[in-house]
C-alpha cells in the first residue's frame, strides 16, 4: 500500500493505540480475519480506520478517496467507491460491475427463480466476481426508475428499560431471513460494566433488574462500512435510508467488516443451511431488483436490513413501515418507523416515552369501543356508578385515558404506514368519547378532582413528603396529565445513541442504561439455546468469524 499514515492500530506517533471503538482484541481478531482472504490486510485495516476518521471530520471524504484511490485500483482493479466524485454518488455505479455478472435484460429476480437450488452469482465464492460473462446491456438507473420522492428514513427507537430480554425479536428475524444460527442479526444481551449488574439468570424479581442492549444494525446516515466498500455492494439506498449489502455485487473482502465501529457484520463462509431454492424472490430483491435481503451466499457478507421487502410492499401494504423483530416483540419495546416524521412509533416513543408506555398498556386494558356503549347501558353518568358497572373501567383506568386525552398533540404529518401507537391512541381517545356522550363529565372541576387532574393537587405537598420533596412545577393541566402519566409508568431516564461521538449518526435510538466502556455480557434470563439460537457463530463454524455482540469480544 501506498500510502504514507501510520500502520494500522498505530497512532500519530508511531504508538500502539487501537482505532477501533470495540477495542484492541477485536481489532487483532479482524487483522485475523483479513489474513485469511486474498485481499490485501494492511490496506483494509488503513481504511477502516481512516473512513472512522471521515465521520469524526478529521478527514474529507475527497482526502479519503483520494488516499486510496491507487491502492484500491490496484488491488481491486477497480474504484467504485460513491464519494468518487459528487457526480457519481447514486445508486447506479455498481450497474457496470452488475453488468459483469450477467445482469443484465433479464430481472435478476427471474434468474433466481430458474436457479432453484443452484447459482446465485455470489453463492460461487469469493472468486465469483472474477467470473466474466458476455457483455450485455447495463441495468438501467433505478433511481431513474424509481426515484425517493418521500425524505423517509427508516429507524428505531428501543426501550431497554421494559426488555425482557426474550429474545423473541432474534428468533423472529431469523424466521424471516433464514441466517445461519449465530449470525445474529438481531442480537439482544445482558451486560455489567462495573456500575451497573445484572441478577443472577437463576434468582431475580423482575426482568428490569438486567441491563440490556438489542443491537440491530444501526443504518447509520454516514456509515463507515460504506466508504470503504470497493464495489458498491456496501450501500446507503436512497429510498428508506437503510445500509444494504448487494449479494450480486460483494466479493467478500470483508473490509466493511473492519470499518463498522458496531460488530454488526457476518461473513458466510460456508454453503448456507437454507439452500436457494427455499428463498422468496419478494423476500430476496426490493424494488430496485438488487438482491440486498435474507440470508447472504457463500462468502458474502450480509447484517440487519430493516426488511426492504416488506418496506417495499411486496407482502402487501399492512407490512410496510414493519419489521420481523419489532411485530414479534411482546413488550413492545422496539418501535420501528420513519425517524423523520414526528408523528411516526420510534419519535413520539422517544419524544415521550411514558405517554407512549401508556398508549401500549391502557389500548388493552379498557373495553373495546364496540361494545362499551351496551355496557354502559342503564348504568348511572357519574364517576362511581361506571367503575362500579363496567369490567375494565376503574378510576386509575379512566384517569389514564383522560391524561392521553388532556396529552394530546396535533401532527401537521400523518402517521406513516404500519405504527400502531396512532391506532392505540385513537382506541383511548374512542373510549373517552364514549364516556362523556354517556353523561361522565370529564372536563368538570369535580370529575377532575376525583380523578387528581386539578392543578391545585400538585401544588400541595403530599402528606408525609417532607421538605425535600422535589417540586413538581405544574402550570395546566396538561401538565398535571403528564405528571400523572410519568407516576404510572416513569419516563427513561437516559436516552443515548451507540458511539455518537463517532459521527455516524446511527438511526437507532436507545432508553435505558447506556453500556459503559467496560462493559460486558453476562447470561441473561432466556440463553439463546432455551430459543434454539447461538449466541456466538464461532461456536458452528469450524474457521472463526466476527459478529458478537458488540461488547462481547471473545
Amino acid at each position: 500500500m501506498s500510502s504514507d499514515e501510520p500502520a494500522p492500530g498505530e497512532g500519530p506517533d508511531g504508538t500502539d493505540e487501537p482505532f477501533h471503538p470495540l477495542g484492541e482484541s477485536w481489532q487483532d481478531e479482524l487483522e485475523d480475519l483479513l489474513d485469511d482472504t486474498e485481499y490485501d490486510t494492511e490496506l483494509g485495516m488503513q481504511m477502516g480506520k481512516d473512513a472512522m476518521r471521515v465521520t469524526k471530520g478529521e478527514l474529507s471524504e475527497e482526502e479519503f478517496h483520494e488516499r486510496y484511490h491507487d491502492d484500491v485500483m490496484e488491488e481491486f482493479g477497480e474504484d467504485e467507491r460513491p464519494i468518487a466524485s459528487p457526480d457519481d454518488a447514486d445508486e447506479g455505479q455498481g450497474d457496470s460491475l452488475l453488468s459483469k455478472l450477467g445482469a443484465g435484460t433479464e430481472s435478476r429476480r427471474e434468474m433466481l427463480k430458474k436457479a432453484g437450488a443452484g447459482v446465485g452469482f455470489a453463492s460461487l465464492g469469493w472468486g465469483a466476481v472474477d467470473q466474466q460473462e458476455p457483455e450485455q446491456e447495463a441495468v438501467e438507473d433505478p433511481s431513474e426508475v424509481n426515484p425517493d420522492e418521500d425524505a423517509t428514513q427508516w429507524g428505531m427507537t428501543i426501550d431497554l428499560e421494559y426488555c425482557d430480554g426474550c429474545l423473541s425479536c432474534v428468533t423472529a428475524c431469523n424466521a424471516e431471513h433464514n441466517w445461519d444460527l449465530g449470525s445474529n442479526w438481531m442480537y439482544v444481551l445482558a451486560f455489567e460494566d462495573g456500575d451497573v449488574e445484572s441478577p443472577d439468570p437463576d434468582n431475580f424479581e423482575s426482568h428490569r433488574d438486567f441491563n440490556f442492549l438489542v443491537r440491530p444494525c444501526q443504518h447509520c446516515t454516514d456509515a463507515p462500512c460504506e466508504k470503504v466498500c470497493p464495489t458498491t455492494a456496501r450501500h446507503t439506498r436512497e429510498k428508506g435510508g437503510m445500509v444494504l449489502t448487494d449479494y450480486d455485487v460483494c466479493i467478500g473482502c470483508r473490509y466493511c467488516q473492519v470499518a463498522c465501529p458496531y460488530g454488526v457484520n457476518y461473513f458466510q463462509w460456508e454453503e448456507p443451511t437454507v439452500d436457494e431454492e427455499e428463498l422468496s424472490p419478494d423476500m430476496v430483491y426490493d424494488y430496485r431488483d438488487r438482491r440486498v435481503s435474507s440470508r447472504a451466499p457463500r462468502g458474502v457478507m450480509s447484517k440487519c436490513v430493516f426488511d426492504p421487502a416488506r418496506q417495499d410492499g411486496n407482502f402487501g401494504e399492512s407490512n410496510i413501515g414493519t419489521v420481523a423483530c419489532e411485530v414479534a416483540c411482546p413488550p413492545s419495546v422496539i418501535q420501528f418507523g420513519d425517524k423523520n416524521n414526528p408523528n411516526s412509533d420510534p419519535s413520539r416513543y422517544q419524544e415521550n416515552p411514558a405517554r407512549a408506555r401508556v398508549l401500549i398498556r391502557l389500548s388493552t386494558m379498557l373495553p373495546s369501543p364496540d361494545n362499551l356503549p351496551s355496557m354502559l347501558e342503564g348504568v348511572g353518568t357519574d364517576l362511581d356508578a361506571i367503575t362500579g358497572a363496567v369490567d375494565g373501567l376503574d378510576e386509575q383506568s379512566i384517569m389514564l385515558a383522560t391524561a392521553v386525552q388532556l396529552t394530546n398533540v396535533e401532527y401537521d404529518q400523518e402517521a406513516p404506514p404500519g405504527d400502531t401507537l396512532v391506532d392505540q391512541e385513537a382506541t383511548i381517545l374512542e373510549v373517552v368519547s364514549i364516556l362523556e356522550d354517556h353523561g361522565l363529565a370529564l372536563q368538570s372541576e369535580e370529575v377532575l378532582r376525583e380523578l387528581g387532574l386539578t392543578v391545585d393537587q400538585f401544588q400541595t405537598p403530599p402528606a408525609g413528603s417532607g421538605e425535600d420533596s422535589p417540586d413538581i412545577v405544574v402550570n395546566d393541566r396538561e401538565d398535571v396529565a403528564q405528571q400523572r402519566l410519568e407516576e404510572y409508568i416513569p419516563p427513561s431516564g437516559n436516552e443515548f445513541e451507540l458511539l455518537a461521538d463517532i459521527g455516524t449518526n446511527p438511526n437507532v435510538t436507545y432508553l435505558g442504561q447506556e453500556p459503559g466502556p467496560n462493559a460486558n455480557q453476562v447470561p441473561g434470563p432466556t440463553s439463546y439455546e432455551d430459543v434454539g439460537m447461538v449466541s456466538k457463530r464461532q461456536n458452528v463454524l469450524e474457521e472463526e468469524t466476527v459478529g458478537l455482540g458488540p461488547i462481547d469480544s471473545s
